[in-house]
């Protein structure tokens, strides 16, 4: 391995934002200032969109005050886009690495934004150009390979099942039946956590139906009216990205007039109420219970202040300083995160080739899905639960004996 440049840094968030995806910004400038190799540490503006119109922040100036206020606060702190660069994108981002001496990249994000750190790596090896290009892990969804798990993942879950914990008291003291869409496209692995808010025998969300699990209407309904029947309530979660029996999406079948896709050329699901609000209407024409409602998620799922999980933070932040490590004996990859044995909770990062995260999707395990696919196991509950750094405690008075 050759000795690591001197020369300078850049760092880009790209995709949808977390709540810790600015933790890994930091670790990666808290890192980069510990290396004499790395003169500067440029922060890309709007990831590959202010790479290509040359826009960018001086991070090596920001106080370790400021940095502390950064690494705290959701969303993308640099901003973000979903560009996806092709060859000729790719000579014009070379293009401006040549002219202010980067030799080392840092882009943190999910598969597509592994993609396109391979992409440009690929690039800067065929022409010869001495780049040193590290994907940092983030996706709320939990769908990278080879890692254990994602950063942002753990706080999202820890959004969902709070918000889940709270709805199920909400559902408790009004009972009928209410439908909660969450995020997820083809993996289950959000829409799952909600699980975690089960702290009893009859607390919701008694469903839940994921991607990798294909739902009828007819077993949908069915499905509703076995749980109503036995608690007078029933609360359900879904994953946006649910399909039926035919493997078309749901969200795709009651949205055929519109046809939104993003930069890589996926239709939108979410930014929008209506596989909630249809899957209520379905429920409000076969069942006779006084409420039904339906709330969709959405983006405050990805950015909500205030409700990190402390083990989340801690591994986004690991994440972010791991890659500069990396960079300086190694030529590129991407962080990845493994659960270690052991009765406590224990991890350690490793490096993995580009090439086995870029444009690849995880899906919940098989062992995670209950037999019927409208729930998860004890095992996912296992895995998932200490990510989100704890949950809060509640109860009900009404479940007590009455005098």
């Amino acid at each position: 391995m050759s000795k690591a440049p001197k020369a300078n840094a850049v760092v880009g968030q790209s995709g949808g934002p977390t709540c810790v995806i600015n933790a890994s910004l930091v670790g990666v400038i808290e890192e980069a200032k510990k290396h004499p190799e790395i003169r500067n540490i440029y922060g890309a503006a709007h990831a590959v969109a202010g790479i290509l119109d040359d826009q960018f922040i001086n991070l090596k100036k920001l106080s370790p005050k400021t940095l502390e206020l950064v690494a705290a606060s959701p969303s993308s702190a640099l901003g973000s886009s979903r560009d996806k660069p092709n060859e000729e994108l790719c000579v014009k981002i070379l293009e401006v690495f040549k002219k202010r001496d980067v030799r080392y990249f840092f882009y943190i994000g999910g598969n597509d934004s592994a993609n396109n750190v391979h992409i440009i790596n690929s690039m800067a090896a065929k022409t010869g150009y001495e780049l040193r290009a590290f994907h940092v892990p983030k996706t709320i969804d939990n769908d990278l390979l080879v890692t254990d798990h994602c950063p942002g993942y753990g706080t999202a879950a820890k959004i969902v099942a709070s918000a889940l914990i709270g709805d199920d008291l909400d559902n408790r003291a009004l009972p009928g039946i209410k439908v909660n869409c969450v995020m997820g496209r083809h993996s289950g692995f959000l829409a799952a956590s909600a699980a975690l808010a089960k702290n009893k025998e009859d607390a919701g969300p008694h469903l839940i139906y994921i991607p990798e699990r294909p739902v009828s209407m007819e077993k949908f309904l069915g499905d509703i009216e076995v749980v109503y029947k036995k608690y007078g309530r029933c609360e359900v979660v879904v994953s946006e990205g649910i399909c039926d029996t035919d493997g078309v999406t749901w969200a795709q079948k009651i949205a055929s007039t519109r046809d939104e896709r993003d930069a890589h050329g996926n239709i939108q699901l979410s930014g929008s109420g209506a596989l909630a609000d249809y899957l209520a209407e379905q429920v409000r024409s076969n069942f006779k219970a006084k409420r039904i409602r339906s709330d969709t998620f959405g983006y405050l799922q990805r950015s909500f202040a205030g409700v990190q999980s402390s083990v989340d933070f801690k591994e986004a932040r690991l994440c972010g300083r791991a890659a500069v490590k990396y960079a300086m004996k190694e030529t590129s990859g991407s962080v990845a995160i493994r659960r270690l044995n052991g009765k406590q909770y224990k991890t350690e990062l490793f490096l993995t080739e580009l090439s086995n995260v870029a444009e690849k999707t995880k899906l919940l395990p098989d062992e995670f899905i209950n037999s019927d696919g409208n729930g998860v196991t004890d095992a996912f509950v296992k895995y998932a639960m200490p990510l989100t750094g704890g949950l809060p405690k509640t109860t009900f008075l009404a479940d007590y004996p009455t005098v």
